[in-house]
């Protein structure tokens, strides 16, 4: 049985609902971002304790299909930008369907009605807070960043990061208080 969890967007999310799960005593063969592969059916009572524990600790048990299928696409694209070690070689919409099985523009338009963005947009903006976060390791370059993240050029990207936060790359850089915005508010 499948569980859809909304807000689940980091390994910290994957390991506290782990626990909950063991302090349920509900068994689970995978835990991914935003979904939970239990081997036993629930009752509705274990389902509502569940969904209250999850609840205080800021994450949502789902039950609307447009909802989960919403989180399904904030998820493959989480964890394609924050997460994966490669960005895929396939153009986003063609990386979607592949993932989710579902044809790009019923996913599209479903989310720009329900997230009031587009599909594009909030890749772009996964794509900037990964972009800042590789900036603060200093570990790569700008031209290695913008390689990694498969923009066409250090101008693509330098341009687009203006245009998302106001400030340059270098700008950004040389901040002393480098602000970036947590993965559940982006």
């Amino acid at each position: 049985m499948k569980l859809y969890i909304k807000y689940m967007v980091s390994i910290r999310c994957k390991m506290l609902v782990k626990e909950e799960l063991k302090k349920l005593g509900i068994h689970h063969t995978t835990v991914e971002l935003g979904v939970v592969e239990i081997m036993e059916d629930i009752d509705g009572s274990q389902r509502e304790v569940l969904k209250h524990a999850l609840l205080r600790s800021g994450l949502e048990l789902m039950d609307d299909k447009k909802a989960i299928l919403i989180e399904k696409i904030q998820n493959v694209i989480i964890e394609m930008i924050h997460y994966a070690d490669e960005m895929p070689k396939t153009n986003f919409s063609d990386y979607l369907c592949e993932k989710l099985d579902y044809d790009y523009t019923y996913m599209a338009n479903i989310f720009s009605e329900t997230r009031g963005i587009t599909i594009e947009h909030f890749i772009i903006l996964h794509k900037i807070e990964r972009v800042k976060e590789l900036i603060i390791y200093d570990e790569l370059n700008l031209s290695e960043i913008a390689w990694k993240l498969h923009y066409s050029s250090v101008a693509h990207l330098s341009h687009q990061f203006k245009k998302v936060t106001g400030l340059t790359p270098s700008f950004f850089k040389s901040l002393k208080h480098k602000k970036r915005s947590t993965l559940e508010n982006v």
